[in-house]
């Protein structure tokens, strides 16, 4: 085996399971992220089942962002007896154990003590890395590998790896993309393509398709809000507790706030058909309370206008408005009360494809009531219930839909937003491998369906044959 050499233990079969070791030598290797492969990707427990690579050599685990995609495996690499340093950036430091927490008790073991001991051997691992900072992994005679995690614009966090390998006396750049943002985050800085890399494994999660043209979003939130509520329903909003969840309240404090300044001044905002100002956001997820937290100490992070908006007095994910509940008791008195009452509001629960979690209660109590909304701001798996309700919409016919073992059937409006993907489509993938001078040598396409990888892989060739290269670029 010649070194370096990359082998990928995930990430390869379709958009899950990101899983990837680089080789330096033949006792030495990196792991960049050991995530977990979940949907139509994952075979039968996946969550239990044990690693399929020995872990012997293995120097240092780099984690791109703290999706369990991306992290989901850790706690079967510490069962295999891995030790070593997990290096991420500082945001990513902070939210990995609420992650890994919240899995571990609704996956493994909900037993506290076992809980305790599993997080504690995850945070005395944890080496915070700041961004833009070269940190050496392996510093031996004829082998030295040092690392640089650059934004990737995907969550609060995220990064893409840079991997700098001196063998001998040959120099290789590895870098590994993780999952790169679509560039319309709210929160976050831009993404920078990389200065250089000679191998460059790449995500193609949206490889085959183009994101509608930036800005509006915002907008198309509000103008729903405004129909739906003129109805005197509740809105509700299933999402992913890390990153979507943040961006909605971001978007919808800004919303308030410019409709407060209207009404302030005796303008518009007095003809709107609900009064927004009593208009209650609530927000029923516990883990989503606790990265939202998180996200609101690590504000450091967040780019110019958001810190902006702090400097200004304004707290865009702890506004006055935003009611959090805790308890499931709690959270059964307010379902209660919405669905009787019919009282406007808007609702931000758990999980966002609707297969688990509070969510469900709520369509359960609402879905058959004309009044209120479902309003998808995320992507739906094929044959999950989300994918079946947001299919109704355009049904002229009964649409049923099962959700914890009954059939409902979908009388809400029903709609989708588009604008709040995470993820880079062909355009920013292309621009992010191959803009900048110095074109890669090797690109290998990871972490997409096999239409979107193929897609990718032919816009990168026409791209690299205008600027007569003739890099390789392959699909394990």
């Amino acid at each position: 085996m010649e070194f370096p050499c990359l082998f990928h233990h995930g990430g390869t079969r379709g958009v899950t399971g990101s899983c990837h070791q680089l080789h330096l030598a033949s006792c030495s290797s990196l792991l960049v992220d050991c995530g977990l492969e979940q949907g139509t990707d994952a075979p039968p427990g996946a969550e239990s089942a044990p690693l399929s690579f020995d872990i012997q050599g293995i120097r240092a685990l780099i984690v791109t962002h703290v999706h369990l995609d991306h992290v989901g495996r850790i706690p079967a690499l510490l069962a295999a007896g891995y030790r070593g340093p997990i290096i991420c950036s500082e945001p990513s430091a902070r939210l990995l154990p609420l992650v890994l927490e919240d899995a571990y008790r609704l996956g493994i073991n909900r037993e506290p003590a076992q809980v305790a001991r599993y997080l504690e051997r995850v945070t005395s691992l944890v080496v915070p890395l700041p961004f833009e900072q070269w940190h050496e992994v392996v510093m031996e005679p004829g082998l030295q590998c040092r690392i640089r995690l650059q934004r990737a614009g995907h969550l609060l966090g995220s990064a893409y790896v840079e991997c700098d390998l001196l063998h001998g006396s040959i120099n290789t750049r590895y870098v590994f993309s993780g999952d790169l943002g679509n560039g319309a985050n709210p929160l976050l800085r831009p993404l920078r393509p990389p200065e250089r890399a000679d191998v460059l494994v790449l995500e193609s999660t949206y490889g085959d398709r183009l994101h509608p043209v930036k800005g509006g979003r915002q907008q198309q939130l509000e103008a729903a809000i405004d129909r739906a509520l003129a109805d005197k329903g509740t809105i509700l909003i299933p999402a992913f507790s890390l990153g979507r969840t943040q961006e909605l309240l971001y978007e919808i404090e800004d919303i308030l706030h410019r409709k407060a300044l209207i009404g302030a001044r005796g303008g518009a905002g007095d003809e709107d058909p609900v009064n927004w100002s009593q208009l209650p956001i609530i927000l029923d997820s516990p883990l989503a309370q606790r990265i939202t937290g998180a996200y609101r100490d690590l504000h450091e992070f967040w780019n110019e206008e958001a810190r902006a908006r702090l400097a200004q007095g304004r707290d865009p994910l702890g506004f006055n408005q935003l009611i959090t509940v805790d308890s499931h008791a709690k959270h059964q008195q307010v379902v209660n009360y919405l669905s009787s009452t019919g009282r406007p509001a808007i609702v931000i629960a758990g999980n966002g494809m609707c297969s688990g979690g509070r969510i469900v209660n709520y369509l359960k109590a609402m879905l058959e009531d004309r009044r209120h909304e479902v309003m998808f701001v995320g992507y739906q798996a094929k044959g999950t219930p989300g994918a079946v309700i947001q299919g109704s919409a355009d049904k002229q016919r009964e649409v049923q839909v099962e959700l914890d073992g009954g059939m409902q059937e979908v009388k809400a409006k029903v709609i989708s937003l588009s604008g709040y993907s995470g993820h880079a489509d062909q355009r920013s993938l292309v621009e992010f491998a191959i803009g900048t001078p110095g074109v890669p040598g090797h690109i290998i396409l990871v972490h997409g369906e096999g239409r979107a990888k193929r897609s990718l892989k032919q816009a990168l060739m026409s791209g690299l044959a205008l600027r007569g290269s003739h890099a390789k670029v392959s699909i394990p």
